[in-house]
């Protein structure tokens, strides 16, 4: 069976180009539903015994070496635009030696005269780069092959399955059907030379479904919980008929808060690589979720507006990040990542 393609190569083009357009736009963050993050303080140490030139927020993460626990998420590719920005949040990542991801790579699958828009390991030879596949499209004709076709595009380091129910109910024409997925994903875990990590897109992994997938072989765990951008408000936005515009503000605000994602998880997994994602805004956010238990921090909105803006504002915003998690480091008397997730630094409020 081979891959349900899209309608016409405008169509999912406009569909990616829609999608860079709406996630720029602050109208589809979510309003009410927050990170949970703001609900933990961290309990200032006013003489730390260090100097900040101690502090060290290097990493690794699925035996690859970072520079800081920050993730560029998946976000895009398939468009010209995409393709700029893609290469600037290349050569950033390369710079400070942070990990990143691509946006879904089934348009380069079944529209090859678009995968450039997703390569980028040319300029970023050394980072932690990962691949990316809705996890439905396993129902939907997509085989090992395929798979290993969108990792080999990429040269990556692991490959990543989104799970999206949420938006493939609201999205106009979405693939609905998610039955038997599951051990579709775990032959998958068992059969690819590289790690498979499954994330959701905004709406959260609880720990009780964390559970299925790691039996099942998955390396990683990106949470991607609620807080930050809606892609039921970005699908919303799209939709071509009243029922599916009204599916998109019911659902706006729908999932679970990332901090208690990180928490859910953590407590039935501890020992599972977990990326958190979803809101996340700042270092300070960063440093909160890496003493909740996260081993990497996820973060789209606020890379993709610095990359449409420029590669020096990217830049910026990075040492901004970096430098906020070693405040952190610095004001709660921790040396590294280590000592302060050995800590307990980081009390409710």
């Amino acid at each position: 069976m081979s891959p349900k393609p899209d309608r016409t190569d405008d169509a999912i083009q406009s569909r990616k180009a829609d999608h860079l357009r709406i996630c720029l736009d602050d109208s589809v963050q979510c309003q009410w539903v927050t990170t949970g993050l703001e609900q933990y303080r961290f309990t200032h140490v006013c003489l730390p015994e260090l100097a900040l030139l101690e502090v060290q927020t290097s990493t690794s993460f699925l035996g690859k070496s970072l520079g800081a626990p920050l993730l560029i998420s998946s976000m895009t590719g398939g468009t010209e635009l995409a393709k700029t920005i893609n290469i600037r949040l290349a050569k950033v990542a390369q710079q400070f030696n942070i990990a990143m991801g691509v946006g879904s790579q089934r348009v380069a699958v079944e529209h090859p005269q678009v995968a450039d828009t997703f390569a980028v390991r040319s300029h970023a030879p050394d980072i932690l780069l990962l691949a990316n596949l809705g996890a439905v499209q396993l129902n939907y004709g997509y085989t090992i092959d395929h798979c290993q076709q969108v990792i080999d595009l990429l040269e990556a380091d692991a490959l990543i399955l989104h799970l999206n129910p949420l938006q493939e109910c609201i999205q106009s024409r979405g693939d609905r059907d998610f039955r038997g997925l599951l051990a579709r994903i775990k032959t998958l875990c068992h059969n690819l030379p590289v790690p498979v990590i499954v994330k959701e897109v905004g709406n959260g992994i609880s720990g009780a479904m964390a559970i299925p997938l790691i039996e099942a072989g998955v390396a990683a765990i990106d949470v991607a919980g609620a807080g930050g951008t809606s892609w039921a408000k970005v699908e919303g936005e799209r939709a071509e008929d009243l029922r599916q515009r009204r599916l998109g503000q019911t659902f706006a605000e729908w999932g679970l808060p990332t901090a208690e994602c990180v928490t859910s998880i953590r407590g039935m997994a501890p020992h599972i690589p977990l990326i958190a994602s979803g809101g996340l805004r700042t270092g300070l956010d960063a440093a909160k979720a890496i003493a909740l238990g996260a081993n990497l921090v996820g973060m789209a909105y606020p890379f993709l507006r610095a990359a449409h803006e420029s590669e020096s504002a990217l830049i910026t915003l990075t040492e901004l990040l970096i430098a906020e998690l070693e405040t952190v480091l610095f004001c709660t008397g921790n040396r590294d990542l280590q000592d302060l997730q050995k800590s307990d630094c980081l009390q409710p409020q």
